[in-house]
């Protein structure tokens, strides 16, 4: 198959193309823009073809479809703490969508594959059963939540109107290596190695997974006879100390969290992060409008249809995971150095 991936100069879009040229298929990669190498230094070693296109800019959009069976829609602004990027987030989150499917439809493509997220699902209480699917999330406060949400559902309609087969995967925040620049759960990842959590951390629990593992559920529902939306998150969604903790097995010199902060004083952890990322020049990673979001609740979905229908379990283990991108932030730094 011809397959296009969007946003591919990206931590997923990156290791989605390795996942896909392991399969042998006919790879065109977009970017935004041609012009700054950074864009395509690293997809260029792929070996595959590299294009422009730029949502704002919607011919771009639909010249880079021509004659592509598949797409896989990875491009978005992922992005926690909003920080006046409030419109960029919700524009390229949902008009984004928009743009490449109605491109998509144009060109002739067979199927639409859209990178849509745990956040469209709701949180429960401690204790409740998993989400499935079937669920959405209501709570659009912040920014990042509601791009992905509105986003995810205006493709639905999309799929439905033009007629165009629509595969939405829904990855827990992503670790792992393939990264050139960092993402939120990088930076969290880097402010737990710089000690920014190490006076609390907030009693929230992370739905991480690898990167390389929602790569290849992609790559599944690129290859499946399929439809609808599937999970791809890990069995388990550590609590942020216990992320902290685990981290510290891998490097002794990290400071864990001296106590978990409790959901009444959940604000204290925004503050307390906010006056160490001024001190380490580490990006912040806790928004209010998630913080308050997450307030007394967990990320606890199942990945049981993943497994089922496209056969697909994560393979690649928290330790490993987290080893590896933090292999990655260390060789990052040193090469900006």
């Amino acid at each position: 198959m011809r397959i296009l991936v969007t946003g591919a100069n990206g931590h997923l879009g990156q290791n989605l193309l390795r996942e896909l040229k392991s399969r042998g298929h006919a790879l065109r990669a977009s970017v935004r823009s041609l012009k700054d190498p950074s864009k395509t230094g690293s997809i260029a070693a792929l070996g595959v073809e590299i294009v422009e296109a730029d949502l704002d800019r919607p011919r771009t959009v639909r010249a880079a479809m021509d004659r592509i069976d598949v797409v896989c829609h990875a491009a978005a602004v992922y992005a926690i703490v909003a920080d006046g990027r409030k419109d960029e987030i919700l524009k390229a989150g949902i008009d984004g969508v928009e743009v490449a499917m109605r491109a998509a439809k144009d060109a002739g493509v067979k199927k639409f594959v859209l990178t849509s997220s745990v956040v469209t699902l709701p949180l429960t209480k401690p204790g409740a059963p998993p989400v499935t699917e079937e669920d959405w999330a209501s709570d659009l406060r912040s920014p990042y939540i509601r791009a992905k949400t509105e986003g995810e559902r205006r493709g639905w309609e999309l799929s439905r109107d033009l007629g165009l087969p629509l595969v939405s995967i829904l990855p827990g925040a992503f670790g792992g290596p393939g990264f050139d620049r960092n993402t939120p759960t990088i930076d969290l990842i880097q402010s737990i190695l710089a000690g920014n959590l190490a006076f609390g951390a907030p009693d929230i629990n992370y739905p991480y997974c690898d990167v390389r593992d929602v790569a290849r559920a992609h790559a599944l529902a690129v290859e499946a006879d399929c439809g609808g939306r599937f999970i791809a998150c890990n069995d388990e969604s550590p609590m942020l100390a216990d992320l902290a903790r685990r981290i510290k097995a891998i490097d002794p010199k990290v400071a864990v969290p001296l106590w978990t902060i409790p959901d009444p004083v959940l604000n204290v952890a925004y503050w307390l992060e906010w006056g160490y990322s001024k001190l380490t020049g580490v990006s912040r990673t806790l928004a209010p409008e998630m913080m308050s979001t997450v307030r007394g609740l967990r990320w606890n979905c199942s990945n049981n249809r993943a497994a089922r229908v496209l056969g697909w379990r994560p393979e690649i283990s928290l330790r490993q995971s987290l080893a590896d991108t933090i292999a990655v932030i260390r060789g990052n730094a040193v090469r900006a150095a």
